[in-house]
């Protein structure tokens, strides 16, 4: 076997086993089957609601009375 067949095999073998073990992790921390459709239904109302938050700072933005008017609709989102 030459060195760089060797040096192939042994990247092989690290990359199997860096996935397995991250396979492994990614089941430990819970993202492995079981509770996923409540998982991608909490991920759906937080999207949704951060595109809430964006069309909001949007409007401010892009407001053309921006003085006193962006002042009080900070004021209003914090309530």
């Amino acid at each position: 076997m030459s060195f760089w067949t060797a040096v192939v095999v042994m990247f092989a073998i690290a990359s199997g086993v860096w996935l397995r073990a991250q396979k492994l992790r990614g089941e430990k921390l819970g993202f492995g089957a079981g509770d996923d459709g409540q998982r991608e239904h909490e991920l759906e109302a937080e999207v949704e609601n951060l595109r809430k938050r964006i069309a909001v700072l949007e409007r401010i933005a892009t407001d053309d009375k921006r003085g006193s008017d962006l002042a009080r609709q900070i004021e209003a989102l914090r309530d």
